[in-house]
């Protein structure tokens, strides 16, 4: 499958999108200077072609945290007994399906994985552990990090190349 190639105003539209994604087609429009049947068929094909993967909500960890309790993340480092292709998948796909795991990177070298967790307490952290990694035989070692303070988070992917394709 050949790459999709983009010019400046995509990539205009790719940087304004993932900075704010609730802008109107028509604010779109106009910021990139094209018409508004133009601007559409061009994110339309943005999404067709997977670059745009989905649109969501980012929540404040701090606001959920007045409605719900204080929360607690966790940085993890997992490494496993068995490094085959199959050990590895399986342990990917169980993390994946974990609700309270927000992100799950196989990493090299050091420790097969780092998963970033967000649970309620420490009790809710302990039964995470159970589940994921203590009845897993093939989980050798899990070192977790318990964040004290969040300095950034981001969901943008530095775009330098706007005017290349």
């Amino acid at each position: 499958m050949q790459p999709t190639q983009l010019d400046a105003i995509d990539w205009q539209l790719l940087d304004l999108l993932q900075h704010d994604a609730t802008l109107s087609n028509l604010a779109l429009a106009e910021l990139v200077h094209i018409s508004p049947a133009t601007c559409h068929r061009r994110v339309k094909r943005l999404w067709d072609t997977g670059l745009i993967d989905k649109q969501v909500a980012v929540l404040s960890p701090g606001r959920v945290a007045e409605q719900q309790g204080w929360g607690l993340s966790a940085l993890v480092e997992v490494s496993l007994d068995t490094q085959t292709q199959e050990a590895l998948d399986a342990f990917e796909q169980k993390a994946c399906a974990h609700a309270h795991i927000q992100q799950c990177w196989r990493v090299s070298p050091g420790p097969d994985f780092v998963l970033v967790a967000q649970v309620r307490d420490m009790p809710a952290y302990q039964e995470l552990a159970r589940t994921l990694f203590t009845e897993d035989s093939n989980v050798r070692n899990v070192r977790a990090f318990f964040a004290v303070k969040r300095a950034k988070f981001g969901t943008q992917i530095p775009l330098t190349r706007l005017d290349q394709g």
